[in-house]
């Protein structure tokens, strides 16, 4: 299962660093094809650069690891983005 947002902000490249060099302390981090992948114990989030954003994908084996997954980096994201009070409305497409 995965789910996807999107946060609109200017400082996209800024938080896919801050987000990843968190989370090297602490789990897997690896660069694929144009993106970060942070490998959490219950699935891994894919952070991505794009234009007017960043674009986050969380994906793990069932919906209750697909929740607690996205939780923790909406947890993290905001903390990291709280001078802009950037918000991640959840995960909001899931499939």
């Amino acid at each position: 299962m995965n789910a996807t947002a999107l946060v609109r902000t200017d400082k996209a490249e800024r938080y896919l660093g801050t987000l990843c060099k968190h989370f090297t302390h602490k789990v897997s981090v690896s660069f694929e094809q144009g993106a970060k992948e942070i490998a959490l114990p219950l699935g891994t989030y894919t952070l991505t650069v794009q234009d007017g954003g960043l674009m986050l994908t969380a994906t793990a084996a069932d919906q209750a690891s697909l929740e607690r997954v996205a939780e923790v980096i909406t947890s993290y994201f905001e903390r990291f983005a709280l001078r802009e009070n950037a918000k991640l409305n959840g995960t909001c497409a899931a499939a």
